[in-house]
């Protein structure tokens, strides 16, 4: 993981996988490893909430703007 910014509602993680990889799967991942790791931490989640995050999500590519583009923009999320 290369970048991430961590909102009230959503995250903004900036990773770099292997382009055989669909983004889909990458997301999954990322999202049941990171729901499996916090609910172990705090099991008062496992109650409250049915389901840690949501089916949806976006996913962009670097291809049309630089890394540093990216970087700014994450940086930048913080302060919204």
């Amino acid at each position: 993981m290369h970048a991430v910014e961590v909102m009230p509602d959503h995250v903004h993680p900036f990773v770099e996988f292997d382009p055989r990889w669909a983004p889909a799967v990458v997301v999954s991942r990322m999202k049941a490893r990171t729901s499996r790791v916090l609910r172990q931490e705090f099991p008062q989640l496992r109650s409250r909430l049915p389901t840690f995050w949501s089916r949806s999500y976006y996913a962009g590519t670097v291809g049309h703007v630089s890394e540093a583009t990216v970087r700014r923009y994450v940086a930048e999320q913080k302060g919204r």
